[in-house]
C-alpha cells in the first residue's frame, strides 16, 4: 500500500510539473489517504504482533 501512496505521489509531482494543477491535487489526495491507511495498518499490526507475543 505504501507504494502505491509513492507512485500517486510521483504522479502528482510529474502532473504539476508539467502545469496540471488539478490532476496534481487529485492525485495527492488520494496518496495522503494510502499513506494513513498504511500508517494505521501498521501500527495495528505491530500492537496485535506484541499482543499476541505478550
Amino acid at each position: 500500500m505504501l507504494h502505491y501512496a509513492v507512485v500517486f505521489f510521483v504522479i502528482a509531482l510529474i502532473a504539476a510539473l508539467f502545469g496540471f494543477g488539478g490532476i496534481a491535487a487529485g492525485a495527492v489526495g488520494i496518496a495522503k489517504i494510502l499513506f494513513v491507511v498504511f500508517a494505521v495498518l501498521a501500527v495495528a499490526s505491530f500492537l496485535f504482533g506484541l499482543l499476541r507475543k505478550g
